[in-house]
């Protein structure tokens, strides 16, 4: 018997790339997450635009970002789907040149089946995720009753933690990133 654990995976992109452009590189993202071997794809939100924030803040002479979320059940460790992940980062010509820099896609394992893990490799839930607009958002798109785990003060229904958030997060207007899964 194979157990499967919800997890949260958040994408994002604000640099186009050889393989496409910013919705592109998101599109390639879920397909290659749904293609992964011990992982399903169960949900894809809309797309939501959002300034770029860097450590200082957010940079309005950067490129905007384009983010969404996927749900999926996943048979692998989190640290596998971490690394499988970050193998799909380096495949759609992501280089991790500076902290928080412009970048062709992001893909952050936000939570894992509710787990709370951290070590050198990986930290769970996310933790960033209950101060960030360009994850809640998506993901009450998808899973309206979401709840955030984690330490006091970042922890709590997403809808709550969005609410809380002065981040601005607006709608992206394009076809559903769903489209072309196997269902």
């Amino acid at each position: 018997m194979r157990v499967e654990l919800p997890v949260v995976i958040a994408l994002g992109s604000n640099l186009d790339g050889a393989l496409g452009d910013r919705e592109q590189l998101l599109r390639l993202a879920v397909r290659a997450i749904d293609s992964l071997v011990g992982v399903r794809v169960t949900d894809v939100s809309g797309i939501v635009e959002t300034p770029a924030l860097k450590p200082h803040g957010v940079d309005e002479t950067a490129p905007s970002y384009l983010n969404a979320v996927v749900l999926a059940r996943s048979a692998l460790s989190p640290e596998m789907l971490l690394g499988a992940l970050h193998g799909i980062e380096a495949t759609l010509g992501r280089l991790r040149e500076e902290v928080w820099g412009d970048r062709t896609i992001d893909l952050d394992l936000i939570d894992f089946g509710g787990l709370a893990r951290a070590t050198e490799e990986i930290t769970l839930p996310h933790p960033r995720a209950w101060q960030r607009a360009f994850v809640l958002a998506p993901w009450l798109q998808v899973q309206p009753d979401a709840v955030l785990g984690g330490a006091d003060g970042q922890r709590g229904r997403v809808a709550d933690l969005l609410a809380a958030t002065t981040d601005r997060v607006t709608e992206y207007p394009a076809a559903p990133l769903s489209e072309g899964l196997d269902r």
